[in-house]
């Protein structure tokens, strides 16, 4: 059987490295990018991402609250899970995205990656 693909889009290295540890370790397939602009780039060029797992406040063109109402306009399909370490209202997700604040852990990753790849 073939895991699905998780985009972890973190523009912190450790963090990032942290995080597609937890996507592993959870069962899935970890793709990183370290800003919203490479992570378009890689969803322009994949068509096997079923999750993007993105920090909210990211330096670049657009941060990770944007890419991800760019993901849900370009890539329907794909599920969101956001996160941060300030406060974000469902609200400001689009429809269908999810929300773990900062910190995480394998057992908060794990129980939305099930959960939204359920969905699917």
């Amino acid at each position: 059987m073939t895991r699905s693909a998780v985009l972890v889009v973190e523009d912190d290295f450790l963090i990032r490295m942290q995080a597609a540890d937890m996507v592993e370790e959870a069962g899935f397939h970890a793709i990183e990018a370290g800003n919203a602009d490479d992570a378009i780039t890689i969803l322009e060029a994949r068509d096997d991402i079923r999750v993007i797992f993105t920090d909210i406040q990211m330096p670049g063109s657009i941060d990770g609250l944007r890419l991800a109402h760019v993901v849900r306009h370009r890539w329907p399909p794909i599920a969101i899970i956001a996160t941060s370490a300030t406060d974000v209202t469902l609200d400001d997700l689009p429809a269908g995205g999810h929300f773990i604040p900062k910190p995480y852990s394998l057992a908060d990753v794990g129980m939305h990656l099930r959960q939204v790849t359920a969905d699917q």
